[in-house]
C-alpha cells in the first residue's frame, strides 16, 4: 500500500513563498492498494494537481472518501478533471448530514449551483456514484477494506482506517479529542468523564495494530486553549496518542494556514522536545510533518 500527500494545509489554501517546502493546498491524500486501486481521502485543492497526474493514467477509476463537508475538504472536487471525461468512474463516499437530512450526494449538488460554479453535474461525462456510509461498517475497494469511524468535529466527520494485506493506515480528517465540558468540581464532571473515556477507548480499540496514523495537528497545546471547540487537534496530543496506540508512524497534517514553513518546523521541533521525544528510541513512532509530494510505502 502506498500513500501520497497532495494537500496538507487546513482551513484555506495558503500558496506563496513562505509555504513552498510543505505546500499550500488543502487536504487531499492518495492511497493505492497493493493491486493499484485508487482511494482518495478528501477533495481539498490538492485534488487538482492529483487530477493532472491521473490524466496520464486513463481511464480513471477512483473511490473518493470524504471525511466531512467543510469547504477546505471539498472545494477541489469540481476541479477534479477526470469527472469531465467519458469512460472514467468516480464513486464518492461519505457520511449522512443530520442537519441537512441528506447523504454525501449533496456535496456536489451544493457546489455546482449556478450561483457558485458554471458547470452542472449533468454536464460531467464520467460515471458518478454516491455511497452514504454507516459508522463502523466497512467498504471493500478491491483488495483494500475501508472502515469509517466517527470522530469529533462541529459537523459529522469520519476518520478512515484502510487495511490492505495486513498493513493499515488511519486518517482522522479534522478531529478534536473529546473533552470534558465540566470543571472537576462540578456535579456532572465524573459522569461526563466516563463518557469521554468510553469514546476515546472505543476509538483506540478500533485502531489497534495500526501502522500509520495521519492526524489533524493544527495547533500546539498552548494555542489550543483559545480554540477549544473548533474541532482540531494538537501536535503534542497526537504524539501522545501515537505512543498510546503503538503505531509505527505518525504523520502530522492539516497545518495551520498562517504558519510559514519555518514557523511550522519551529513549533514541530518544540512539540517533540516538550513531549520528550527521542527519535529512534525503542517503542517510539517515527513522527513526520506532512508535505505535498511526500510518499509512504507500507
Amino acid at each position: 500500500m502506498k500513500v501520497r500527500f497532495w494537500g496538507v494545509r487546513g482551513s484555506i489554501p495558503s500558496p506563496g513563498q513562505h509555504t513552498i517546502r510543505y505546500g499550500g493546498n488543502t487536504t487531499c491524500i492518495e492511497v493505492r492498494s497493493d493491486d493499484g486501486l485508487l482511494i482518495i481521502l478528501d477533495a481539498g485543492t490538492g485534488i487538482f494537481p492529483l487530477a493532472q497526474e491521473l490524466l496520464k493514467q486513463m481511464p480513471v477509476q477512483a473511490n473518493v472518501f470524504m471525511t466531512h463537508s467543510h469547504w477546505d475538504h471539498i472545494q477541489g472536487l469540481p476541479f477534479f478533471t477526470p469527472l469531465y471525461i467519458p469512460g472514467n468512474s468516480v464513486r464518492i463516499h461519505g457520511g449522512y448530514d443530520i442537519v441537512a437530512g441528506r447523504g454525501i450526494d449533496q456535496v456536489m449538488e451544493v457546489q455546482l449551483q449556478y450561483s457558485y460554479f458554471p458547470v452542472r453535474e449533468a454536464e460531467m461525462k464520467a460515471g458518478i456514484e454516491y455511497e452514504t456510509l454507516n459508522i463502523g461498517k466497512s467498504v471493500q475497494v478491491g483488495d483494500a477494506t475501508v472502515m469509517p469511524l466517527l470522530l469529533n468535529h462541529p459537523v459529522v466527520n469520519f476518520g478512515y482506517r484502510i487495511e490492505c494485506n495486513g498493513k493499515s493506515v488511519f486518517f482522522t480528517g479534522d478531529h478534536e479529542p473529546w473533552l470534558n465540558i465540566y470543571a472537576p468540581e462540578d456535579e456532572g464532571y465524573a459522569e461526563f468523564q466516563q463518557m469521554v473515556d468510553m469514546q476515546q477507548g472505543q476509538l483506540d480499540a478500533a485502531l489497534a495494530g495500526l501502522d500509520v496514523l495521519i492526524a489533524d495537528s493544527s495547533y500546539t497545546d498552548a494555542e489550543y486553549a483559545s480554540k477549544i471547540g473548533w474541532g482540531h487537534g494538537t501536535l503534542e496530543g497526537n504524539i501522545a496518542w501515537a505512543r498510546r496506540l503503538g503505531v509505527k508512524r505518525l504523520v502530522c497534517t492539516h497545518h495551520e494556514p498562517t504558519r510559514s514553513d519555518d514557523e511550522l518546523e519551529r513549533v514541530f521541533a518544540a512539540a517533540l522536545a516538550s513531549s520528550g521525544y527521542v527519535p529512534g528510541s525503542m517503542g517510539e513512532p517515527e513522527v513526520l510533518l506532512s508535505r505535498e509530494g511526500m510518499e509512504l510505502e507500507l
